[in-house]
C-alpha cells in the first residue's frame, strides 16, 4: 500500500509555552498484548525462535501493558504521547490490527479502557486534543490515531520515512492503515538548528520553547524513535517509549532480540543510563514492563 498522507517539518517551538512551566503526567493503560518474555529480553543465538514463543508455553507468556500518556501543560493545554489500542480492539481486534497481529499477539482491551474513553472520564473531550506526540509508529502505539483527527501529530522525520516506504511494513512493526490520513503531521529533524543537547541526551528539541517538555532522539528500536523528557515540579520524568522495553534493561539486563539498529539502540540506552546516574531522583518509564507497570504512580507532578 502507498501512503498518501503528507507532512510538514516543525520549524519552531509550538505555541503556548511560558517560562518556568512545569507539567503533570498521567500514564494510562490502553490495552495489553501477550508475548513470550524473549520478545522483550532475549538477545541470544536462539533469539528469533524464542521471540516467537517457540519452546515457551503460553502459561509463561507476559501480558504486557500498552501505555499512552496524558500530559497536562498549564498554558499549551493537555496533549497525548502515543494512542494505545483502538476502541474496536475490545470486540474485533483483527479489524484494526489485522489477523496476523490479532492471532499471535492476542491483544485485549477492556470496554471503556480505550484512550478516548479515559479522556472523557477525566472531563476531556477527545475532539479537543490538539497535539499528539508519537514516540514511533509501531502498531501498538499508532492503533488509535484515527480517534484524534483534529490533532497535530509530531514525530521524527526518519520514522515517517521508514514507516511509509518500507517494502515489508508488517515485519518492521508498522500497520500503515493507522496513519494514512490527512492529519496535520509535523516532523522533527534532529539535525536542525532547533536541536541542542540536554544533560546526557545528545539531540533534544524544546517542544514549547519553555523547557517543560523536550523531545529526545533515541533511535535504534526503530529508525526514528524518540523519547520525551517532561519537567515536573522538582524532577524530570522520561517517557522512554520502546527505547527500553523493561527497567531491567537499564540495569544491564538482557537486550531485546531484534531492534532495527542495535548500535543505535545501545547508544540510546547509554544516554538513558547516564541520565539516571546523574539524576537518580528522575522517573524513567519503560515501554512494556508488566511488573514495573504495577508500581507506577497514577499521576506525576
Amino acid at each position: 500500500m502507498k501512503v498518501r498522507a503528507e507532512t510538514r517539518r516543525l520549524t519552531a517551538p509550538l505555541a503556548g509555552g511560558e517560562s518556568g512551566t512545569t507539567v503533570a503526567v498521567e500514564p494510562l493503560l490502553c490495552g495489553r498484548f501477550n508475548a513470550a518474555p524473549a520478545f522483550f529480553e532475549g538477545a541470544t543465538t536462539l533469539a528469533t525462535a524464542r521471540m516467537l514463543g517457540i519452546g515457551t508455553p503460553r502459561s509463561r507468556y507476559w501480558s504486557v501493558p500498552v501505555p499512552a500518556y496524558l500530559v497536562h501543560h498549564p498554558s499549551a493545554g493537555p496533549f497525548l504521547v502515543d494512542t494505545g489500542l483502538h476502541p474496536s480492539v475490545s470486540s474485533k481486534p483483527a479489524e484494526n490490527l489485522g489477523r496476523t497481529i490479532a492471532r499471535f499477539g492476542r491483544p485485549s482491551l477492556d470496554p471503556g479502557a480505550d484512550l478516548p474513553a479515559q479522556l472523557r472520564a477525566r472531563g476531556i473531550d477527545p475532539r479537543s486534543i490538539r497535539l499528539v506526540v508519537m514516540t514511533h509508529l509501531h502498531f501498538d502505539h499508532s492503533s488509535a490515531m484515527a480517534e484524534f483527527l483534529g490533532a497535530t501529530f509530531v514525530l521524527d522525520e526518519r520514522e515517517w520515512v521508514a514507516a511509509t516506504t518500507d517494502s515489508r511494513p508488517l515485519l518492521r512493526g508498522y500497520r500503515q492503515a493507522h496513519y494514512d490520513y490527512a492529519f496535520d503531521y509535523r516532523t522533527v529533524s534532529y539535525g536542525s538548528s532547533l536541536v541542542s543537547s540536554y544533560s546526557s541526551f545528545g539531540r533534544t528539541l524544546d517542544l514549547f520553547g519553555d523547557g517543560s517538555v523536550r523531545l529526545a532522539s533515541t533511535p535504534g528500536h526503530s529508525a526514528g524513535h524518540q523519547s520525551l523528557i517532561c519537567h515536573l515540579h522538582d524532577r524530570d520524568l522520561v517517557i522512554a517509549g520502546d527505547a527500553i522495553y523493561t527497567v531491567n534493561q537499564l540495569d544491564g539486563g538482557p537486550e531485546p532480540p531484534r531492534p532495527l539498529d542495535r548500535h543505535n539502540w545501545r547508544r540510546s540506552l547509554r544516554e538513558l543510563r547516564l541520565f539516571r546516574s546523574q539524576y537518580p531522583q528522575a522517573v524513567i518509564l519503560p515501554g512494556h514492563d508488566p511488573a514495573h507497570w504495577e508500581t507506577i504512580e497514577r499521576r506525576y507532578e
